[in-house]
């Protein structure tokens, strides 16, 4: 019996010791209480999805951008349906200082944009880890007989899996993002531009209806008809008025492949003039355009391309030239176009400028066209290349400018100053597949082109010398008059942020009043905070 009671105290000592070991563990991961939020903020539901543990902190404190540092939120919530977010924004709007909350879907910001310095994180991730919950939405397939196919699609969804899931059924999105591993609300907070747009218009045009929760905390459903107001407001509006939860996507007959096509040429005025012909014409689906300097790889990550027995003379033309253009097209098809394709396709190039013997075709399934960014990401990502500082610059120049705008960016600075360090696309696209009623920004002109530096940077050092280049082509564009737009927009002073909207200033401020009052969402956009 002694034996027994004394192999059970020294049991109970151990569980003692290994519990208090445990707990410390505990304990040294999380951070001190940051008084900016109040501790009774455990006192409602939503207390057991909120975590002050300091590698939750740091991880929701990183984006693709990898440029701001340490702006560490107080707690982040993990959300396992829309309540939970309603309850956290409705708890911060009743307090007298309410504290900020951002939505971070996958993290692909630049510039710490779903950051929230001292308030709140919502990883909308959550919501999918919990779709089997009744009240997430997820992604769900319909057809109404004045829509016709759409998708009702949670706002944690990332397009890649909107894409998937919709192929079952031989549906699709119509308009798209080059990169797929991106959520629905964090590109219709932007626009979502690709090849497409010109055809299309960008994402937040193909939109039948959303939930949003405001600023208010308010869950609202709304349409061009139904609450118009917030609809238009959130659309491009870069989560300042209130965070998607749910919308439902136009949805179109899906093709199943894709005769893909780039273009050569060593004149940007023949390489504008035929991109701006192929998007005045039926039948292509995609056009993008991008530049080819000396210094760059020939098959950057965005997408391998052309062959290996080709490689040589592109990159002795390139020495030689110095600056490229590629023109890409892309024409979808399926089983029954299969037999005329190739002909369709032979009637589109003809007449175009390009050099002579330089064109390049690729024949792809629909889906490795689409996701055609993935491979190069997962190759930089075992090269430990991908988690790097990405100091972009995206810009809309309206057509009047381009030519000036190559001859003294593209030219001057970009190829003069070697600095390049990723893609840098160009095409054109047309101002009347937008809807001026949204938030987004563009020129004036019924054409302007679609400007992507999308540069990589080898460390912090490489990074400000580009992202002094980026300020010497905004000063330039500035300078001149040049009439820009930037897209992913930074600024660092309430005026420029003024300027970037122009005549919808007025009415974005109104918005933000009405369903953001108190400032709380996105506030590292730093329009209003």
């Amino acid at each position: 019996m002694a034996k027994f009671f004394i192999s059970y105290s020294y049991k109970l000592i151990i569980f003692f010791i290994m519990s208090y070991l445990n707990l410390m563990s505990i304990l040294g991961k999380l951070k001190p209480w940051n008084p900016s939020i109040p501790y009774e903020v455990f006192s409602i539901n939503i207390s057991s999805k909120l975590s002050t543990n300091f590698d939750d902190i740091i991880l929701s404190s990183k984006d693709f951008g990898n440029i701001i540092q340490e702006m560490f939120p107080a707690a982040v919530l993990y959300p396992s349906n829309v309540n939970d977010i309603i309850d956290l924004i409705k708890f911060s709007y009743d307090l007298s200082v309410p504290f900020h909350v951002a939505a971070r879907g996958h993290g692909h910001s630049i510039r710490g944009q779903a950051m929230a310095h001292n308030g709140v994180i919502v990883e909308m991730n959550s919501l999918n880890n919990n779709n089997n919950d009744n009240e997430n939405c997820g992604i769900r397939v319909s057809w109404d007989s004045e829509l016709g196919f759409y998708a009702d699609v949670g706002g944690e969804q990332l397009w890649i899996d909107v894409l998937r899931t919709t192929l079952e059924y031989g549906l699709a999105p119509i308009s798209w993002t080059d990169y797929l591993y991106l959520t629905v609300g964090g590109t219709l907070s932007n626009a979502g531009i690709s090849g497409q747009t010109f055809r299309h218009g960008p994402q937040i045009t193909n939109v039948h209806e959303m939930d949003v929760i405001t600023g208010k905390g308010d869950f609202v459903t709304c349409s061009k008809n139904m609450n118009s107001e917030l609809f238009f407001a959130v659309l491009g509006g870069l989560g300042q008025f209130g965070i998607i939860t749910r919308a439902r996507i136009v949805l179109d007959k899906a093709p199943t492949r894709v005769k893909w096509v780039r273009l050569l040429y060593d004149d940007f005025s023949k390489f504008s003039k035929d991109q701006e012909h192929l998007i005045s014409i039926d039948g292509l689906d995609y056009v993008e355009g991008s530049l080819m300097l000396e210094q760059s790889s020939l098959n950057n990550w965005r997408s391998s391309f052309f062959p290996p027995s080709n490689q040589t003379k592109i990159a002795s033309l390139l020495s030689q030239n110095k600056i490229m253009y590629c023109l890409e097209m892309v024409k979808y098809y399926d089983d029954h176009t299969a037999s005329t394709i190739d002909e369709e396709l032979k009637k589109l190039v003809k007449g175009l400028n390009y050099l002579a013997g330089f064109m390049f075709k690729k024949d792809a399934t629909f889906v490795e066209f689409l996701n055609r960014v993935r491979s190069g990401e997962l190759e930089l990502q075992s090269k430990g290349m991908w988690a790097v500082p990405h100091p972009w610059l995206n810009l809309f120049v309206p057509k009047s400018s381009i030519m000036d705008f190559n001859v003294a960016v593209f030219v001057d600075i970009i190829l003069r100053q070697k600095k390049a360090t990723g893609p840098i696309l160009v095409y054109p696209t047309y101002r009347k597949k937008w809807d001026d009623r949204m938030s987004a920004v563009i020129p004036e002109e019924d054409t302007f082109y679609c400007v992507g530096l999308l540069h990589s940077a080898r460390g912090y050092d490489e990074c400000k010398i580009l992202d002094n280049q980026n300020e010497e082509i905004l000063k330039y564009c500035d300078n001149i008059g040049l009439n820009i737009k930037q897209y992913l927009p930074h600024y660092k002073t309430k005026e420029d942020w003024i300027k970037h909207f122009g005549k919808k200033w007025n009415i974005f401020q109104q918005r933000k009043n009405q369903f953001d009052p108190k400032k709380i969402l996105s506030p590292r956009q730093r329009i209003f905070n």
